[in-house]
C-alpha cells in the first residue's frame, strides 16, 4: 500500500497516476474530502491535525507521501503545517512506514546564489519560517533514526491543469484567458520552474528508489532557464500572436497588500523575482539521468494549446 496524504491537489493527482502507472495499483488517497483517480483507489477521509486520524489513515502503508497544500495564510500555515508534520512522523514511526515529504523552497534566501540541497535556510517571512520549521522538524527525525523518510524539495510550480502559483496566476492563465500578462517584478532574470507532472514522476521515483532516502533531493527542471520576457515569447510562438506585457513593480505589491491579503501573503517571496533563481537539481540528474525531463518550450506550447 502506497499513501497519499493531502490528496487533492495537482502534485498529488499526478503523483497518484505515476504510481499506478509504474509501482502499484494499491493506492490510498487521504483528504478531508478525497477523490479517487482510478477506480481501485482507496479512500480515507482524514484530518492531518489529528493525530489518531492520520494514524489511521498511514496504517498498513509501506510508503506514505505528504502533499498537503494550505491556502497562503501564515496564520493558518503556522497554526497547522507543524501539526501535520508532526502527526505523520509519529504515524510513520509508528507503522515502520517510510515517508516521503514533498516540499518548496520557501526557506531558501531569495538571492542570486544557486539553490543546492546543501544550502542554509534564510526564511524571509512567516510562512518560509513554517517550512523551514517541519523540514528540520523531519530532518532531526530522520537523523535520530526514528523514521526512514526523504525530502523532495521543488521550486515554483508551472503546469496544466489546476497548477497553482504567482507564475502561472499572472502570466500564463492570463495568457491562456487572451488578456495582458502581468509580470512580477523583473521580466530580465532567470526563473527556476518545474513543470508539475515532472515534479510528481520524479518523487514516485525517488519514493520507490530505497537507497535515495536519508537526504534531500532537488526534483528535475529544465536547466535551460529562461527568464520572463523569454518565456512570454515562446508563447507568441506557441500562440502565434504579439503578447504584450506588463512589470509588476515590487511598490504595487506593497501598496496592494494593504488591501489585498493575498497580495500581502506573497509579499516575503518577492525578493527571489529581483535577481536570477538559480534551482540546481544536478544531484537528481545524475542519479536518475534517464528521467526525461520537460524543457520549458514543451511545457508553455502544452499549457497555452
Amino acid at each position: 500500500m502506497q499513501t497519499i496524504l493531502g490528496a487533492n491537489g495537482q502534485i498529488a493527482e499526478e503523483l497518484t497516476r505515476e504510481l499506478y502507472r509504474s509501482f502499484t495499483h494499491d493506492i490510498r488517497l487521504v483528504s478531508r474530502n478525497p477523490t479517487k483517480v482510478h477506480d481501485t483507489d482507496q479512500l480515507v477521509r482524514a484530518d492531518l491535525t489529528d493525530a489518531e486520524a492520520t494514524a489511521r489513515a498511514v496504517e498498513d502503508s509501506e510508503i506514505a507521501y505528504l502533499t498537503v497544500g494550505l491556502p497562503m495564510d501564515s496564520q493558518l500555515w503556522e497554526r497547522q503545517f507543524p501539526v501535520m508534520m508532526r502527526n505523520t512522523i509519529d504515524a510513520c514511526a509508528r507503522y515502520g512506514t517510510r515517508l516521503v515529504f514533498f516540499d518548496n523552497t520557501y526557506m531558501y534566501p531569495g538571492t542570486p546564489v544557486p539553490q543546492t540541497e546543501s544550502i542554509s535556510f534564510e526564511p524571509n517571512g512567516r510562512k518560509g519560517r513554517v517550512r523551514a520549521k517541519i523540514a528540520t522538524m523531519l530532518l532531526e527525525a530522520m537523523n535520530a533514526g526514528s523514521i526512514d523518510a526523504v525530502i523532495c524539495r521543488a521550486p515554483e510550480f508551472y503546469g496544466p491543469g489546476k497548477t497553482k502559483s504567482l507564475t502561472s496566476s499572472l502570466v500564463f492563465d492570463r495568457i491562456k484567458a487572451g488578456k495582458r500578462p502581468f509580470v512580477p517584478v523583473s521580466a530580465k532574470t532567470l526563473r527556476s520552474l518545474i513543470w508539475t507532472p515532472d515534479a510528481s514522476r520524479a518523487m514516485a521515483l525517488i519514493g520507490n528508489t530505497p537507497d535515495a532516502y536519508g537526504q534531500t533531493w532537488h526534483l528535475p527542471i529544465d536547466p535551460h532557464r529562461l527568464t520572463y520576457a523569454e518565456m512570454i515569447g515562446v508563447a507568441e510562438a506557441s500562440t502565434g500572436r504579439r503578447i504584450r506585457y506588463t512589470v509588476l513593480p515590487l511598490l504595487t505589491f506593497r501598496l496592494g497588500g494593504r488591501f489585498i491579503g493575498q497580495l500581502g501573503e506573497v509579499q516575503e517571496l518577492l525578493p527571489r523575482y529581483r535577481g536570477d533563481n538559480i534551482f540546481d537539481a544536478s544531484k537528481f540528474t545524475t542519479r536518475f539521468p534517464d528521467f526525461a525531463v520537460t524543457s520549458y518550450q514543451e511545457g508553455i506550447s502544452e499549457i497555452l494549446g
